[in-house]
């Protein structure tokens, strides 16, 4: 198979953790043609979607690097390649899920129409925000609020006595607070996130699960990975993401997780969605994340399960 992949710049790659490396990587061994491009080298001219792609050779497949750097591998010249002409195009592209990355998904969308095969699908990613997409599934989730009313927001605060804030374009536990009644900064950081009522956010009843952790539970092809990665926060955090300095934990899913995972799986595949992370604190869903889902090789190098097998497996069988 010919892959493409539209990446962040590869010198940002961390070996050690990068799950899209971890994907190249099993796709080389199988004998696949790997391709790299990034978002700016999307182009809709003459009515096809090009891509400006490079031949990608991996030249060092182990794991050992500690920081990125040119050395594991080495590019073709480029050339602009209708997307169609690829097996697959795989969007690996990290958020922000800003203006840009909707522009991309836009010029996918048209690519799909000449042929081109693209995963996860542009729409199921632009209809599934991260943070909005448990609505779908609100048998799963703890109280939850969306708005940019601040008097919904304190009533909800009132109601609860302890809550997350966060905005929804977020990432990697950024502008995440939690709030207590009686905080002194409540209206500050009210104002803060919405923009003073401009922007809408989300505010969820606080879990104190979290303590045991910010579980990733990766569905592949509407089948869940076995082991999940519980993401432990730092003494006196209250952020698990792996970004926010919590520590990954990989363990088996819990007959709570599994039903999250088989309820959602099925539903999520049939949108095109071929890989989803889904966060679970507790029993409760918090998120459903389909842009680039990661924790792939720190499950991996911890249980010795192959999750990037399981991605290509699940792939190989679409064609």
């Amino acid at each position: 198979m010919k892959i493409a992949f539209i990446v962040d710049p590869l010198d940002s790659f961390n070996l050690k953790k990068d799950s899209t490396y971890a994907i190249m990587r099993e796709a080389a061994s199988r004998g696949h043609q790997l391709f790299a491009m990034q978002q700016g080298d999307l182009a809709w001219h003459k009515q096809s979607v090009n891509g400006r792609a490079s031949r990608l050779h991996l030249t060092d497949t182990t794991t050992s690097t500690t920081a990125a750097t040119p050395s594991w591998y080495r590019l073709e010249a480029a050339a602009d390649t209708p997307l169609e002409q690829f097996d697959a195009v795989l969007m690996r592209k990290d958020p922000p899920f800003d203006m840009e990355y909707i522009y991309s998904t836009y010029l996918l969308e048209m690519a799909e129409k000449r042929g081109a095969r693209v995963f996860n699908r542009p729409q199921a990613i632009r209809d599934h925000n991260e943070k909005m997409a448990i609505a779908r599934f609100a048998q799963f989730t703890a109280p939850t609020l969306v708005t940019r009313r601040e008097d919904l927001l304190r009533e909800f605060l009132g109601e609860h006595g302890d809550i997350i804030l966060k905005p929804l374009d977020g990432m990697g536990g950024a502008s995440v607070f939690r709030v207590r009644a009686g905080d002194p900064n409540v209206s500050v950081i009210i104002e803060t996130l919405t923009s003073h009522g401009a922007r809408t956010i989300m505010a969820q009843r606080y879990l104190p699960e979290i303590s045991k952790g910010d579980k990733r539970v990766l569905v592949i092809g509407g089948e869940a990975v076995p082991y999940c990665l519980a993401r432990i926060p730092q003494p006196g955090e209250t952020r698990g993401n792996l970004a926010a300095g919590g520590t990954g934990v990989a363990r088996e899913l819990s007959a709570r997780d599994r039903e999250i995972a088989e309820t959602l799986g099925p539903q999520l595949m049939a949108a095109g969605l071929l890989l989803v992370g889904l966060d679970v604190i507790g029993d409760c869903l918090t998120e459903v994340n389909v842009t680039s889902p990661t924790c792939f090789q720190e499950i991996t190098q911890q249980t010795g399960f192959n999750v990037a097998g399981m991605l290509l497996n699940k792939l190989e069988n679409l064609f």
